[in-house]
C-alpha cells in the first residue's frame, strides 16, 4: 500500500527534483501529520459521519482536485533544479509542509483508507487506544520511509533527465491532472 503511487508520491517526486531530498523531508512531515489526524478523527470521532453523510466527503473530494490542479500547475511552471547548482530554493520550509500536509489531508483516499482498513486491527473490546498508537506509529514510520525512498530514487533518476529537466515537471504536473480526473468521475459518495 506504502509504495503505489499516488498524489503525495509524484508530489514528493517533482520535488525531489525540483528542490532536493532534504526538502522533500518537510512534504513527507507534512503528509505524516495529516495522516495522523485522518486516522484519528476517523477512528476515535467521525468514523460513521463519513457513511451518513456522503456530501461531506465529497466536499473534501473537490477541495482535493482543486487543490492537486494548483499543484500540477505550480509544478510544471516552476524552474527545474540545475543538477550541478548549490542555490537554494525559494519556498519554505512551512511551504514543502503544507504542500504536503495539504495534498494528504484533502485525499479522499486516506479519508476512506483509515475507516475501512484500521478497524480490521483493532480489537475496540479492549485496550484500543494503545493498540491504535501501535498502528498509526507503524503507519506513519512506514508511509514516511516509503516518501522518503521515493524522494531518494527520483533525485538519482535526476540524472538521466539531465539533457532535458523540464520534462518530470510535464509528466509529473499532467500526472497529477489525470489523477484530478481519475479523482473527481469515479469517486462518487
Amino acid at each position: 500500500m506504502f509504495i503505489t503511487p499516488g498524489t503525495p508520491r509524484i508530489v514528493i517526486i517533482s520535488y525531489s527534483m525540483n528542490y532536493g531530498v532534504k526538502n522533500c523531508i518537510w512534504v513527507a512531515l507534512g503528509d505524516v501529520s495529516a495522516n495522523i489526524i485522518q486516522a484519528t478523527l476517523v477512528i476515535f470521532v467521525i468514523g460513521s459521519f463519513f457513511s451518513d453523510h456522503p456530501l461531506f466527503l465529497s466536499t473534501f473530494k473537490w477541495i482535493g482536485i482543486i487543490y492537486i490542479t494548483y499543484l500540477a500547475y505550480d509544478i510544471y511552471k516552476s524552474r527545474p533544479k540545475d543538477i550541478n547548482s548549490k542555490e537554494i530554493s525559494k519556498k519554505s520550509f512551512f511551504s514543502f509542509y503544507k504542500d504536503g500536509f495539504l495534498v494528504a489531508g484533502t485525499s479522499p483516499k486516506a479519508w476512506m483508507f483509515f475507516p475501512f482498513i484500521f478497524p480490521q486491527f483493532i480489537d475496540f473490546s479492549t485496550n484500543y487506544v494503545a493498540q491504535f498508537l501501535i498502528l498509526i506509529t507503524s503507519y506513519v514510520v512506514l508511509d514516511f520511509l516509503s516518501l522518503i525512498g521515493y524522494a531518494m530514487l527520483a533525485n538519482k533518476l535526476i540524472v538521466w533527465i539531465k539533457a532535458n529537466p523540464k520534462v518530470i515537471n510535464t509528466i509529473s504536473a499532467c500526472v497529477l491532472i489525470v489523477i484530478a480526473i481519475i479523482i473527481a468521475l469515479t469517486q462518487q459518495y
